[in-house]
């Protein structure tokens, strides 16, 4: 059995399974593009203008702008996890698509390959669908912030990574609350997103700075759409680059792993 970060064997029927996933997604696009853009909404007028109506600025910026990265970053973070999670145990155990994919030319590692890409795809969606929304607010800065979209797609690749390599190991569909709920959700809150890392302890922030991704996706993105680029930008870059090859890699492995009986 290869290491789980031996460097697996992909080919270009990968983009099959994208492809396949991509159509599942096109076909239901009224229930799929709706979310995004109420979400987006919903945080602007709930946090942005409701908060935003007691806490004025944050290090001199509307604090509605200021959290408009964080808006992005999330869907980015919430669509690709979800559905390299729930969505890839579903296709996995109740649809048994992987098993009929793997019947086919596809090997199990251009499967897992395929949607590790459709998890960073669905998130490089909903940002397309959120940006023009919060550039019509004016809380981004144009046409800077169209970067967000290819970051968003490596950000998405990241998280898939990720929540691949946690239903790589759940026994059960229900398991798979506890990294949503203990990783998922206190990351959204504690990794700059609607106030900044200084307001906490230097250890917590040291934490989140080595810890958790989405710091480093919300540090960028906020330079993106702020349009105020520093060179620290490409350390936020390398990391989170290491950490999307690493993660993409121990999840086809392990993926390999549980589907080889």
């Amino acid at each position: 059995m290869p290491n789980i970060l031996s460097i697996p064997l992909i080919t270009w029927r990968a983009w099959k399974v994208w492809h396949r996933n991509l159509t599942v997604f096109t076909r239901t696009w009224k229930v799929n593009f709706f979310p995004p853009l109420v979400e987006a909404l919903l945080y602007l007028f709930a946090i942005g203008m409701g908060i935003g109506s007691y806490v004025r600025e944050i290090e001199g910026i509307p604090y509605v702008t200021f959290i408009a990265p964080a808006i992005l970053t999330i869907a980015v973070m919430n669509s690709a996890f979800f559905e390299c999670t729930y969505g890839s145990y579903v296709r996995m155990y109740y649809q048994k698509s992987f098993d009929a994919m793997i019947a086919t030319p596809l090997s199990i590692e251009d499967v897992i390959a395929g949607e590790l890409l459709w998890g960073a795809t669905r998130s490089l969606i909903y940002v397309l669908i959120m940006l023009p929304v919060l550039a019509l607010f004016g809380v981004i800065s144009l046409p800077l912030a169209l970067l967000a979209i290819p970051l968003a797609f490596i950000g998405g690749l990241m998280f898939a990574g990720i929540a691949m390599c946690f239903t790589s190991v759940t026994p059960s569909i229900d398991t798979l609350n506890y990294p949503a709920f203990l990783f998922i959700t206190p990351m959204a809150l504690f990794s700059g997103t609607f106030f900044p890392l200084t307001l906490m302890p230097a250890a917590l922030q040291y934490m989140a700075l080595t810890l958790l991704p989405l710091t480093h996706l919300v540090a960028m993105m906020r330079m993106f759409t702020l349009a105020t680029i520093s060179p620290v930008i490409l350390l936020h870059l390398v990391w989170i680059v290491v950490v999307t090859i690493i993660c993409c890699i121990a999840a086809i492995n392990l993926m390999r792993r549980r589907l080889i009986v």
